[in-house]
């Protein structure tokens, strides 16, 4: 059988775009005048107070190091999707990324137990966990995967929204197909309450709310707002199942490149961009929840218990198919 230039030139041409941006992608590198350059890429908006962080975690890097360390911030998905962030990290094609800590379950299965419905009590609990041993451990869960943990993002309480109706107890959710992230724990949760879990990337949400792909989501009010899927969905009930932070972490590929000095600028950099954060994210959640009603979205505060008994399978079955897990959970119960 012969073959033409023009059959084998579209896998040339991909061979040859994908090696293209390996290089642009680069995930640190040092220019000739020593600086280095860290490309960090994420799915946000610019206006999401996630991204403000990160810009002020790449203001303070430069300025701790006089300028030698720059971290380059790409937003809205420009590198790519969540789960190929990640991956790109793990062959060490990008330096560092922002990610949901339910999605990181799929690389490192210890941080699933972050994704847990209902684990804190309250906004101090889950604090105290994250900045306590537990949290430490979980940082460095990913290492194994290379994948380092630098620090943790508040990102609130998920909440579901809607297009049709609002969900004022789990058997409202019978039924409905809910978009999820790539998480086996979100898809167990979204079952528990009865509903059809279908996972979606976060880019390809709005899309999928308008063409009726899903029924609906569940997410943090800035990012409602952000996204504008309140353009979609006009109901939006705050049962708060899961408190799910994000984490910001670096390529151990990369890392192992940084000398001592930078290790510190980065660290340091991360740690002070959290604290920023988490005072964003409270003036965030108060002004989103402003403008989202202002919009017409409809917003309701159901009663948490029945969604808390609803969940309770999923802990019995942890306790008889991942008992290691289920001890984890405990001890953060009683922290």
């Amino acid at each position: 059988m012969k073959v033409t230039i023009d059959k084998i030139y579209p896998k040339l041409q991909f061979r040859y775009l994908g090696f293209m941006l390996l290089l642009f992608l680069t995930g640190a590198c040092n220019t000739p005048g020593g600086v280095r350059i860290l490309k960090l890429g994420h799915g946000l908006d610019t206006s999401h107070p996630v991204h403000a962080a990160m810009v002020y975690m790449a203001e303070k890097a430069e300025e701790k190091s006089d300028g030698q360390m720059i971290i380059q911030v790409y937003p809205n998905q420009q590198l790519g999707s969540e789960r190929e962030l990640v991956e790109l990290l793990q062959i060490g094609s990008l330096a560092m990324t922002k990610v949901s800590t339910a999605a990181m379950e799929g690389f490192a299965p210890e941080i699933k137990v972050l994704s847990q419905p209902y684990l804190f009590r309250d906004d101090e609990h889950r604090d105290k966990v994250l900045k306590g041993h537990i949290g430490k451990d979980l940082l460095a869960a990913g290492e194994k995967y290379w994948l380092k943990g630098l620090c943790y993002y508040d990102a609130g309480k998920r909440s579901f929204y809607t297009k049709d109706k609002p969900v004022e107890k789990p058997e409202d959710i019978q039924g409905l197909k809910i978009r999820v992230m790539e998480s086996p724990t979100a898809v167990r949760l979204i079952q528990s309450f009865g509903g059809s879990p279908t996972p979606v990337s976060f880019g390809e949400l709005y899309t999928a709310l308008q063409q009726g792909i899903v029924d609906g989501a569940e997410n943090n009010p800035p990012s409602l707002l952000t996204s504008r899927h309140y353009e979609v969905c006009k109901f939006y009930s705050l049962n708060e199942h899961t408190a799910v932070p994000d984490m910001m972490i670096v390529s151990t590929k990369v890392w192992e490149l940084l000398s001592d000095e930078e290790k510190k600028w980065l660290q340091e950099a991360a740690d002070e961009s959290a604290e920023y954060q988490y005072k964003l994210w409270e003036e965030s959640v108060e002004e989103s929840m402003k403008i989202l009603q202002e919009a017409g979205v409809q917003v309701s505060y159901p009663d948490k218990a029945p969604f808390e008994a609803a969940v309770e399978g999923v802990y019995e079955t942890m306790r008889i198919n991942d008992p290691q897990m289920f001890e984890l959970v405990q001890e953060i119960r009683k922290y």
